[in-house]
């Protein structure tokens, strides 16, 4: 539970800072090798394709934000694809293909669909309210689908990240008065939270290895 890298950002989102805040950690502790364990709000599908072959690892949740879910409908989530034969599986049993083709400055789309099984399909009610069921799938999804087959295998994951990230950040917020910063400006922000984190490091060192040890290492 100890902060080897933050940073104060003035964005109002957590997507975006997945990659950076990574790297920095990664060359604070010297590794090659890094895994990453991060909540839905850090999802980005073109972060985490730029993570593919580098040597960091990911655990983060694709976010549901479909407003589907609360109106009872089925999902994208809840259609198999199949990588070898690039169609989906509906919940009927029916075979999506590939049709439409959608490209723009941010990322190339395919759209599946079946042309004329979704008329008759007693689950249309579940699935959509237009004439046919179409999935949009990114051309890079598989590095998501990855993702999702990793976070399967290691399904305590998100319960370690619970357990580690959210002590710290519990911790400064208490010992803040659950309140805010008491500077201005980003500059001094970062100060401020710097002398944060600081001084919980150093509480944690004392807690692990006890004030003898310690004073031991600072002399030699």
């Amino acid at each position: 539970m100890l902060i080897v890298a933050h940073e104060v950002t003035t964005s109002g989102s957590d997507r975006g800072q997945l990659v950076k805040m990574a790297n920095q950690a990664r060359l604070a502790i010297g590794g090659e090798e890094i895994t990453v364990v991060a909540d839905r709000g850090y999802y980005g599908g073109e972060q985490l394709l730029e993570w593919a072959n580098t040597g960091i690892i990911t655990y983060v949740p694709k976010p549901l934000t479909s407003s589907g879910i609360k109106r009872g409908y089925f999902i994208n989530q809840d259609f198999i694809y199949d990588a070898q034969n690039d169609v989906y599986i509906c919940l009927a049993g029916q075979t999506l293909t590939k049709g439409a083709h959608r490209s723009d400055r941010r990322s190339d789309i395919n759209v599946y669909r079946h042309l004329s099984a979704c008329s008759n399909c007693p689950l249309k009610p579940r699935c959509t309210t237009e004439k046919l069921r179409r999935i949009r799938r990114w051309e890079q999804e598989d590095v998501l689908d990855d993702i999702e087959l990793r976070l399967e295998a290691k399904p305590d994951a998100m319960r370690i990240r619970r357990s580690t990230v959210e002590h710290p950040f519990g911790t400064l917020k208490a010992w803040m008065g659950y309140t805010h910063f008491l500077t201005r400006t980003r500059e001094k922000l970062a100060a401020e939270m710097s002398l944060h984190v600081l001084a919980y490091n150093f509480k944690r060192v004392l807690n692990i290895i006890g004030i003898a040890p310690l004073m031991a290492a600072l002399k030699a």
